[in-house]
């Protein structure tokens, strides 16, 4: 998530751009929010409606590895 301090603070949010720049058909979206964990169910930090997003967005990007 776009403020998430161990994403945002610690240096990943770097990390994910430089390797968006790698990887064919590859973009870096971030989510309005402070979670960290924000994908796991079982957890208080879940938001179901970024994480359907994110699954949407990873299920596209893995169809264009088949082509």
């Amino acid at each position: 998530m776009d403020a998430d301090p161990y994403f945002v603070d610690e240096g990943d949010i770097e990390t994910a751009r430089q390797l968006v720049t790698t990887a064919d058909h590859a973009e870096l979206f971030l989510y309005p929010g402070d979670q960290h964990l924000f994908a796991d169910s079982s957890l208080p930090s879940y938001d179901a409606n970024a994480t359907t997003l994110l699954l949407q967005r990873v299920l596209e990007f893995l169809q264009h590895l088949d082509n």
